[in-house]
């Protein structure tokens, strides 16, 4: 017999409701006439997670038991769907990151449920300083369409998404070979002139990796590649909204500028996210401080080295600080990244939708979390 369940609660920006959960999926959605002292969200989408609360899927040692960790935090803290994220590095590395995760995938059923694909951040990205973040130069390389065939079949076809600079040799071809496989390009950590960021587009890219970081500290006032990726209309800019990367103006222009329906959150989440404040040794970028205020730093520097923050706390700093619906700034953590994912069936409070559901507190704690109609429970934090 089909377990039946409900969840009430007010929508951001919108009504209370009442959710009713079959099996798997939302059945009924029916209006409240009382306000129920709680919030209901459709389960987060990130598009971009490095590691979370001490789990790094960029480590030497990644295991199938540090995806399952990894997956569990996120989940705990809202995130039901996301696309584990692997910077650039060695050959081997990356593509024994890749055979790992699809092997969490393969045995891990809340794995399997959450994971929508994977996101690999470079290697063939900008080399200069500023452009390449926390990226190490040693492993930046151009685009090899070959590299890209072999990732497919390790990953076994759960590669969704790469990060690359379009002023990079081949990376035309590239871009194209990435998306009659399927996969996403998105530009990012990047030098090019705003004509090659237009060509990137016309040739596929569709994607622009958290804009406004992972540049240079200064540019020409115009042109530059921020401006060509924020006119172009064919790329959805991913934000990074934790209040460390992007200020609340740059992050209001640059949403007024794209549209909120090419605009999406992501937390660009590192393995120390939500870890105690002190310095850390990392399998890349050396040394990372972790502020008290929750920002992360190459040590000794003011630049980022990853988030430490979650979807959540991205989507919470933005309610707070910019002037747009709750319901907009919603839907760019939910349905928004959800539809580029190809994900019809995630990111929305509909009848027919996977039950993937957020409860919070009125401030956007988190109080409850479902994933295909099972309540979870909440892992360990930081190790």
């Amino acid at each position: 017999m089909t377990q039946i369940a409900t969840i009430e609660g007010r929508v951001p920006g919108g009504p209370a409701v009442r959710v009713t959960i079959e099996g798997e999926l939302i059945t009924h959605i029916e209006p409240l006439s009382y306000d129920p002292g709680q919030l209901v969200l459709p389960g987060l989408v990130d598009c971009q997670i490095n590691g979370f609360a001490g789990a790094d899927v960029n480590a030497e040692d990644i295991s199938v038991e540090v995806v399952g960790a990894l997956t569990r935090s996120l989940v705990a803290e809202g995130t039901t769907t996301y696309c584990p994220t692997i910077i650039s590095g060695s050959p081997d590395r990356i593509r024994r990151a890749l055979g790992v995760i699809r092997s969490a995938c393969e045995q891990d059923p809340m794995v399997a449920r959450c994971v929508a694909g994977i996101h690999v951040e470079g290697p063939s990205i900008s080399a200069e300083d500023g452009a390449r973040g926390a990226h190490a130069a040693e492993w930046l390389r151009d685009p090899d369409p070959a590299e890209l065939a072999d990732w497919l079949e390790v990953s076994g076809g759960l590669l969704r998404i790469v990060t690359l600079g379009p002023e990079r040799p081949g990376s035309i071809e590239y871009i194209r070979a990435a998306t009659a496989a399927g996969v996403l390009v998105s530009l990012g950590h990047t030098a090019a002139t705003p004509a090659q960021v237009h060509r990137a587009a016309a040739a596929g890219a569709t994607l622009s990796t958290h804009l406004g970081n992972g540049a240079h500290p200064q540019l020409p006032r115009h042109p530059n590649y921020l401006w060509a990726q924020l006119a172009d209309d064919r790329l959805t800019a991913g934000l990074i909204t934790d209040g460390h990367h992007l200020d609340a103006d740059t992050v209001t222009a640059m949403i007024r500028a794209k549209g909120p329906g090419r605009t999406l959150l992501v937390s660009d989440a590192a393995a120390l996210a939500h870890c105690p404040p002190g310095d850390y040794a990392t399998p890349v970028g050396g040394s990372v401080t972790v502020d008290p205020d929750g920002a992360l730093r190459l040590t000794g520097t003011a630049l980022n080295a990853g988030s430490g923050s979650s979807l959540l706390d991205c989507l919470s700093w933005a309610m707070a600080q910019t002037p747009f619906e709750p319901a907009d700034l919603l839907a760019m953590a939910t349905s928004i990244p959800a539809g580029i994912l190809g994900l019809s069936d995630r990111g929305g409070l509909e009848p027919g939708a996977r039950a993937d559901l957020l409860v919070t507190d009125a401030d956007l704690r988190p109080l409850q979390v479902v994933i295909a109609g099972r309540t979870m429970g909440n892992p360990p934090g930081c190790a």
